[in-house]
């Protein structure tokens, strides 16, 4: 990902905003891991994270606001993933079984888990949750990135946790 500035050129922003390059570098692996929390899967958030950027840098010499960069790349970002989920067809078929060589980490399960948990909601709750509860992102700082009102935020996140506590796949454990 760390390439896509240097292979499109360079794209500097306006008094104040940082070089996209620079921007991508520094965060990188937290969009990432917001894409793989919406995505449920490694190369789709790959693809999304560099769709997204693709959208941002192209248009990067116009944001002027420092302040708003990562809410505009977030909401690109959540943008297109929704925009992936109204396709019929995502081009790769899952399978029961795991190619032969690959190594699951020690907590894989507990990420089983939380994808599977994160995929029975709706994709609006589902994106409140990830920028809130993963990202960290305030109420206001949610509603700002996916551009609904706070109280929105507020009542999907509401409808968003009800919902995973009755689902029964994030049952509370020892570890």
């Amino acid at each position: 990902m760390h390439e896509a500035g240097a292979v499109l050129g360079s794209a500097e922003g306006t008094a104040g905003v940082p070089p996209f390059e620079e921007y991508v570098a520094a965060r990188s692996p937290a969009l990432w891991r917001s894409a793989w929390l919406l995505t449920g899967d490694r190369h789709r958030a790959e693809d999304l994270v560099q769709t997204a950027l693709m959208k941002c840098w192209r248009r990067w010499h116009r944001i002027e606001d420092p302040g708003a960069i990562e809410a505009y790349v977030r909401r690109t970002m959540v943008t297109t993933y929704t925009d992936w989920r109204r396709r019929r067809w995502n081009g790769e078929v899952p399978t029961e079984r795991m190619p032969d060589g690959v190594v699951d980490p020690p907590d894989l399960g507990v990420r089983r888990d939380v994808l599977a948990a994160l995929a029975t909601l709706p994709r609006g709750q589902r994106a409140v949750v990830v920028l809130r509860y993963f990202d960290d992102l305030t109420e206001t700082q949610t509603a700002a990135t996916l551009g609904i009102s706070v109280g929105t935020v507020k009542s999907q996140s509401a409808r968003a946790l009800r919902a995973l506590r009755t689902s029964g796949l994030l049952e509370a454990s020892d570890e």
